[in-house]
């Protein structure tokens, strides 16, 4: 079935940067529709108490900040589609977004789709996802004061978390599969001088221990095959981020990560679409970043529509 309406702004994603990017757009007065994914509101629905976001002096729960970008970007005019896209075509405008068997149209498009941490596929982890269990050191860290903690992974993200962690928590262990470290020579020689951090090697984690938060987590040698239990208070893992750009491919620029890339601003390598938040920042992965990604998408789009109006006069 087709939509024949035209939208001014078709957003995809909604975690900050496509809620703010919808409040913007709307708040210009276009035509905004925004698909907001099955799973909608991003990594932030998985954030129990968010303390770092400006504006909120005794912190705010995660899903209820999302529900307040919503609202806002509801009030003022924008319309949702809670599905997952999955296809679009953006070889001629109006660009076709295609969710499910329904295709929807617009004259500008903006990719707000995020990224998704990658995880170490335990059942414990996901059920103590947000008590305890995290994959944001800087989102999480302050509430790990006097306990200790682990971090998997060998990476460079891993030893950053691990530094990070060491500000609040006693001790920090690093749990690592191999016998070495990816990650950059300078990053290791400041991880290894760092009396609070110790390396466990050749070791993967197979249970996270604990009913209602994490008490503890369980490790086992992949080369003795020997376990043991380490009684922490957090669990941080730190083994990369896939970018929710598998839709994507072969109609927009990606690079070898898969993350778009930026031409400048917002812009990607088809004009008319735009991107905001995680879907293109690798590094920082911040609500705050990404809702003023989104803030720059929605003014882009803007000047877009306006430059084409002026050309076609």
């Amino acid at each position: 079935m087709e939509n024949k309406e035209t939208h001014d702004v078709i957003i995809a994603g909604s975690g900050p940067a496509g809620l703010t990017a919808a409040i913007y757009a709307a708040r210009s007065n276009l035509k905004v529709l925004v698909v907001s994914g099955v799973e909608a509101g991003g990594q932030l629905i998985w954030t129990t108490d968010v303390e770092d976001y400006p504006g909120f002096p005794d912190g705010v729960q995660g899903p209820e900040l999302v529900e307040l970008f919503r609202k806002q970007a509801e009030r003022l005019g924008a319309k949702f589609v809670a599905s997952d896209i999955s296809e679009v075509n953006l070889t001629q405008r109006p660009f076709e977004v295609k969710i499910g068997q329904d295709s929807y149209f617009g004259k500008t498009l903006i990719l707000a789709t995020g990224s998704s941490a990658s995880w170490l596929g335990l059942e414990s982890e996901q059920r103590l996802r947000g008590k305890g269990v995290s994959a944001c050191a800087v989102c999480d860290g302050a509430f790990f004061k006097g306990v200790e903690l682990v971090v998997v992974g060998g990476g460079d993200s891993a030893l950053r978390e691990a530094i990070f962690l060491t500000k609040f928590a006693t001790k920090v262990y690093v749990v690592h599969r191999r016998d070495s470290l990816r990650a950059f020579k300078a990053l290791q020689d400041r991880a290894f001088a760092n009396e609070k951090i110790e390396f466990i090697w050749n070791s993967e984690i197979v249970e996270v221990l604990g009913e209602n938060k994490v008490e503890g987590v369980r490790i086992k040698n992949n080369q003795t095959q020997e376990e043991k239990t380490l009684n922490v208070g957090g669990l941080f893992v730190a083994i990369g981020h896939k970018p929710n750009t598998a839709f994507l491919k072969g109609q927009i620029e990606l690079d070898k990560s898969g993350y778009i890339v930026l031409k400048e601003e917002s812009k990607t390598s088809v004009p008319g679409v735009f991107a905001a938040g995680d879907v293109h920042d690798w590094k920082y992965q911040q609500a705050v970043t990404a809702a003023g990604s989104g803030c720059m998408a929605a003014l882009e789009v803007e000047d877009f529509l306006e430059e084409e109006k002026t050309r076609e006069k």
